[in-house]
């Protein structure tokens, strides 16, 4: 027996009447009908016993490389035979082509299945010569899922690609591809195959408008690791973030960089994010040291400052947090007294990589007194700090991975805030207590 239902495609909200708007993610015009078929109760299992924890035994994660080490790294060492991946990125951005890449490398050393519901299987072979993959998948276009498992059984297949999850569906249903019941209960059946036959599926999700996965997000609970492929379309760079997973970090980033042969791992993200023929004695212009996970990558931050034409000063940041720039402005503001209010402040972080930590406020804020006074930042010098309200600097982790990097570059000198530096290093160590000493040492004030 089956009823009817109302659901969100932006969240998977349900209701038993349409609704305009949706009390969960607020959003309008969202929902739309679906059947939802009813389950008999099942009775339960008399050989179904809890186990005491004592008694369990446990192996070490079974593990497999793809044959990236920027891929491995992500995951935290390769691949564990049996998971659920999910990757997510915009249209264009080259999740397709990665995967293909990924299973030309695996598919030397195991069974590979590319499903894809999208592309005939002629499409994906023009794309595979041109990546000079000539063997080593099965292929086939199909988007029913049950046929899917049926083929991945008898095949005997170790990794499977679906391509992607928004184009399944189960015929029970009754509801079109890419609503939120047929892609919770695709990603359902394939997690279900994933643990009882001990493969490994990676399926693609398309994102919204606004950077997420299209799709309920129940899905991204079910799996055991999403991944994000992130970049701009016109920018060659692209950068593979994990958001979650079960079986290691979700601090490490992978960088690879768009070319005709497909994607390319990046070895030295420092001389990629930091242009080596950079400007020098350039007002605006600071240079940060970054740490994604275990990795630090040097970072060029630029800022532009100019009288406003408008009643209200414009603030833009590009690979930054815009409230976060906002603060620091106004700490500028009220604690050293210059006049911001009355400038438009642009700020752009080279190479388009976001920062998201706290130790890049004291370049941030370093390259807008830069541009605001029209006096360059020493050539040589890296600047690390986080910024609080009362105009401190407070100590950064991680501190000798940065310095390390630094120094392998070529940089001569570090500011930074006093902390405790057990390690040995050939940089001048600048050490600075609050904004304001900082500004009298590098500023004719």
């Amino acid at each position: 027996m089956s009823k009817k239902i109302y659901l969100c495609q932006n969240c998977g909200y349900e209701t038993y009447k349409w609704l305009g708007r949706c009390p969960a993610c607020e959003s309008w015009n969202s929902f739309v009908e679906e059947k939802v078929l009813g389950k008999k109760r099942e009775s339960f299992s008399e050989d179904i016993l809890p186990v005491g924890i004592s008694k369990l035994k446990t192996n070490e994660t079974n593990r497999f490389s793809t044959g990236f080490f920027e891929v491995d790294r992500v995951l935290g060492g390769g691949v564990v035979k049996g998971s659920l991946i999910l990757l997510g990125g915009d249209p264009g951005i080259g999740k397709s082509t990665l995967l293909l890449q990924l299973a030309g490398k695996i598919g030397q050393t195991q069974k590979v299945l590319y499903v894809s519901g999208e592309e005939s299987p002629v499409q994906i072979k023009l794309r595979a010569e041109r990546l000079n993959i000539f063997e080593g998948i099965d292929l086939i276009t199909q988007t029913n899922v049950m046929e899917i498992e049926e083929v991945a059984v008898k095949g005997e297949y170790d990794f499977i690609i679906i391509d992607s999850i928004q184009t399944m569906y189960l015929p029970e249903l009754g509801a079109a591809p890419g609503t939120v019941t047929q892609v919770r209960e695709s990603t359902g059946r394939f997690m279900r195959l994933c643990k009882e036959k001990n493969k490994t599926i990676l399926l693609i999700g398309h994102v919204t408008k606004d950077g997420y996965l299209a799709g309920p997000r129940v899905m991204e609970h079910m799996v055991d690791v999403v991944l994000y492929l992130e970049g701009e379309r016109h920018n060659t760079f692209r950068l593979l973030r994990s958001v979650k997973n079960r079986f290691g970090s979700t601090n490490e980033l992978g960088i690879f960089e768009m070319a005709g042969e497909g994607l390319i791992e990046v070895t030295n993200p420092s001389e990629f994010f930091l242009s080596l023929d950079r400007h020098r004695d350039c007002t605006g212009s600071a240079v940060i040291v970054s740490l994604e996970g275990s990795r630090p990558f040097l970072v060029e931050v630029q800022a532009l400052v100019a009288p406003t034409g408008f009643g209200t000063p414009r603030r833009v940041a590009t690979g930054f947090d815009y409230n976060r720039f906002v603060l620091l402005l106004a700490v500028l503001e009220k604690k050293l007294g210059f006049r911001l209010s009355v400038h438009d402040a642009y700020l752009n972080v080279v190479g388009g990589l976001k920062l998201a930590e706290p130790a890049a406020d004291l370049g941030v804020i370093l390259a807008v007194v830069s541009s605001l006074r029209e006096e360059p930042l020493p050539n040589e010098g890296i600047f690390l700090g986080e910024i609080g309200l009362t105009g401190e600097i407070r100590p950064v982790a991680g501190l000798e991975k940065r310095l390390r990097e630094a120094e392998r570059l070529g940089f001569k000198k570090v500011f930074l805030p006093k902390q405790d530096i057990s390690f040995k290093t050939g940089l001048e160590i600048i050490t600075l207590e609050n904004l304001k000493e900082v500004i009298y040492k590098l500023f004719s004030v």
